[in-house]
């Protein structure tokens, strides 16, 4: 089961922010955005809650405002409902919801623990970590709850150290970056995204299930596309990588190593610069430190390329200088160390350091992990947040090369390819590797068409 929507927009807190403005210029009130939020958290709080107890954690800003309205539209419907409160100003909107509350109200260092815990204290605004005074209290209603709802983002999963895991997420609006990288994919639970009529302009979002066409009745391997593959010092990643293709092209050369199934075709490696049937090349699974040279040509060539592994430690901090020329597609798949060693460290957040990346490089960029981000010259970014973290295996990279291969030469696109790639782990299942990823395929590919 996903965790993540899937298509889902993803803004930053700033933009979000600017999208509220956007309403209110259009007549909304914060008061009636406030309302739709809080009401939207106690619909799915009502229907998680299966009538057990609950209470409401009430902090002193927007996020707080939330609060107030969901409390109010819980316990209005008959619902059990305390709210523990963490004083603030009282101003503003947040205020006002706060003021229409006619329950009894307790501060939360002294808040008894309830079966249900909305968490509604800080949202994306908070920068500082939270009091431990209040952190403390947090941890304290959280471990006794047996469900936790957290309004937006959970508490604290914006600075290092504080929250816990919650249950779900109520995310309003729009996914945030919070939701999908790093620690935020597990604090966050499984996430909801409610619409609160607010429209948001971005070219981020989740990643979706891809829709594929079986090949047409008068398709041919050339015509399904062409995918070959260069191996190297330790030819089974380059097998993996040419089996994976497979999948997806029509026929798929393997040059420079042996094996594999009969299907397989096996060429020399200089044969394949110059064959205009290629529609992409892969090089870097298994490569070694001595394939040099293979990568020059490969670069030099007018095929699209996809390059991994020991391609991009060749590469190194040269990867911009050397490729941002090229005419052909260029899709890069590093994982962070990879990356880091390529383009620094950077400023901002993985979406913003990858989104650097391919802008300085012409390339997509596959930036894999817990939370991969594929971000496109272009300013697009998608991100799998949701793949098994049974990935962490030897060899699943080597298959996600010759998937995204297999794809482009089709006349798809890397998308496609790690959509894929993370259901079949998912068909597969725990204790996974490598080489079953491949046989999963076929079903994931069903499941598109």
């Amino acid at each position: 089961m996903r965790r993540i929507p899937e298509g889902a927009p993803i803004v930053t807190a700033a933009a979000m922010r600017a999208a509220e403005e956007g309403a209110f210029a259009r007549g909304v009130s914060q008061d009636e955005l406030m309302e739709r939020a809080g009401a939207s958290v106690a619909l799915e709080v009502a229907r998680l809650a299966g009538g057990r107890r609950i209470l409401v954690l009430a902090g002193p800003g927007n996020n707080g405002g939330d609060a107030w309205v969901a409390a109010r539209w819980l316990a209005g419907r008959g619902h059990d409902v305390n709210v523990a409160e963490l004083p603030g100003k009282g101003e503003g909107s947040a205020g006002r919801m706060r003021a229409r509350w006619t329950g009894a109200v307790t501060p939360l260092g002294e808040a008894a623990a309830r079966p249900v815990l909305v968490d509604g204290l800080f949202g994306t605004g908070i920068t500082r970590p939270l009091v431990p005074e209040v952190a403390a209290s947090l941890a304290r209603l959280t471990r006794a709850a047996e469900l936790v709802v957290a309004i937006d983002i959970p508490s604290g999963v914006t600075t290092e150290g504080d929250g816990l895991d919650v249950d779900v997420t109520v995310a309003l609006g729009a996914l945030k970056p919070e939701h999908v990288l790093g620690r935020g994919i597990a604090r966050s639970g499984h996430v909801l995204l409610a619409d609160i009529d607010v429209p948001v302009a971005t070219d981020w979002r989740t990643i979706a299930r891809p829709r594929l066409a079986a090949p047409e009745p008068g398709a041919h391997k050339y015509s399904r596309g062409m995918v070959g593959v260069i191996a190297g010092a330790m030819p089974g990643a380059a097998r993996l990588a040419a089996r994976a293709a497979m999948r997806c092209a029509g026929y798929v050369v393997l040059a420079g190593a042996e094996g594999g199934p009969d299907a397989l075709v096996h060429r020399e490696v200089e044969d394949l610069f110059d064959d205009e049937r290629i529609g992409a090349l892969v090089i870097g699974p298994g490569l070694g430190g001595g394939g040099s040279g293979l990568l020059d040509k490969a670069i030099a060539s007018d095929r699209a390329l996809v390059l991994d592994g020991d391609a991009l430690s060749i590469l190194g901090n040269d990867a911009v200088d050397r490729l941002r020329a090229r005419q052909a597609p260029t899709v890069l798949t590093p994982h962070s160390g990879e990356f880091t060693r390529m383009f620094g460290e950077g400023e901002g957040g993985k979406i913003e350091r990858t989104l650097a990346a391919a802008g300085a490089s012409g390339c997509t960029i596959v930036h894999k992990g817990a939370d991969t981000v594929i971000a496109s010259p272009g300013g697009s970014v998608v991100v799998e947040a949701a793949a098994p973290s049974w990935l962490a295996s030897a060899g699943t990279g080597d298959v996600l090369a010759g998937l995204v291969a297999g794809r482009i030469a089709a006349g798809g696109s890397a998308e496609e390819a790690v959509w894929l790639h993370a259901r079949a782990a998912e068909i597969v299942g725990p204790a996974l590797i490598a080489d079953e990823l491949i046989d999963a395929l076929p079903r994931a590919i069903a499941e598109c068409l």
